[in-house]
């Protein structure tokens, strides 16, 4: 008729001996180059968040949000931290960017 028929090859197992592993090779490559550029050092930091949160005590100097302060208390979630004479707020504990090193606060 109009149509001829199509054949199917078979596919030969020994054509490729690595099953196909090397065209998942470059996406393995990639997520490895993810890993150690991106996730890992940012695991890093979260990990060195955390344990600065953890360590905040009363007397340690502060920046959070763009503002610096001394910690009057620390509770569980939050921190009372001082801005100025008679000016504290209450912050979350997550919220402190930084510890600056003691005297770096002159007068509050």
């Amino acid at each position: 008729m109009l149509i001829s028929n199509a054949y199917a090859q078979a596919a030969d197992a020994a054509a490729d001996p690595t099953g196909g592993f090397l065209g998942l090779l470059p996406m393995i490559l990639m997520f490895a180059v993810l890993y150690f550029i991106m996730i890992r050092p940012q695991m890093k930091r979260a990990k060195e968040h955390k344990s600065m949160v953890e360590a905040l005590s009363k007397g340690d100097e502060v920046i959070f949000a763009g503002v610096i302060g001394r910690v009057v208390s620390v509770g569980d979630t939050y921190a009372e931290v001082e801005v100025a004479d008679n000016t504290v707020l209450k912050i979350q504990k997550q919220a402190v960017a930084n510890v600056l090193p003691k005297g770096t606060i002159k007068s509050i």
